[in-house]
């Protein structure tokens, strides 16, 4: 079953003679449970795409649809609130609150939900990535791959059902950047997300179960 899947997705920038076609026709198909890696070159369209997948960005047209919802078709408050609980977005940049400590960062987006914390499945996830002892420490103290592993489990702290990562270890070095997917890979395959992940590198992308190659805006392999 599909759980994310895009319809001749477009976005185009400008008009006439300058139109940059940023994304042109992207057909794509993830099902429910699949580890995606999205690869390219800068300026092929990669970071675009997981903007329009996220509804961070509207699309000039096409179709964006998670779990049976046409997102675009959401007006933007509903957009909001669908992209808090069923989308979770891990960033390069970790985006955790100085003044908030781990475990605080990790339930937030439950919070503003106004939602109950399921206690037993957060320490699970937070055991998981193997930051149970860093519960307490506020972002300053920990290192960039422990701040990492707080956004991930952050990500998939609402049971969200699909977990966008945008170059998620693009601050890390090689061996932590291996250490922190394969732990978001153990913990995906463990809660049963749908993990789709933008990168650059080919090392990383190789962890993924399926590798989707978008150059010029458009999918050249993988996706279908």
């Amino acid at each position: 079953m599909n759980i994310l899947q895009t319809k001749e997705l477009k976005k185009y920038y400008g008009s006439g003679d300058t139109t940059v076609k940023a994304l042109d026709g992207v057909n794509l198909n993830v099902k429910q449970g699949e580890f995606v890696a999205i690869v390219g070159t800068s300026g092929s369209g990669k970071s675009t795409l997981l903007h329009m997948l996220g509804g961070l960005d509207r699309a000039t047209s096409g179709d964006v649809i998670i779990s049976g919802e046409e997102i675009f078709k959401l007006k933007d408050d509903e957009l909001t609130i669908f992209r808090r609980r069923k989308i979770g977005f891990v960033f390069q940049n970790y985006n955790l609150v100085p003044v908030l400590n781990a475990y605080e960062n990790i339930v937030l987006p439950i919070e503003l939900d106004g939602n109950k914390i399921d206690e037993e499945y957060v320490n699970e996830v937070i055991e998981t990535l193997g930051i149970s002892d860093k519960k307490y420490n506020y972002p300053s103290q920990l290192s960039g791959g422990q701040q990492q592993r707080v956004a991930i489990a952050r990500a998939l702290a609402t049971k969200p059902a699909i977990i966008l990562a945008d170059e998620p270890t693009g601050n890390l070095d090689s061996k932590t950047s291996l250490d922190v997917l394969g732990l978001m890979k153990i913990s995906g395959e463990k809660f049963g997300q749908t993990i789709v992940m933008i990168t650059h590198n080919e090392e990383l992308s190789q962890m993924a179960q399926i590798i989707v190659r978008i150059e010029d805006g458009k999918i050249v392999s993988g996706g279908e």
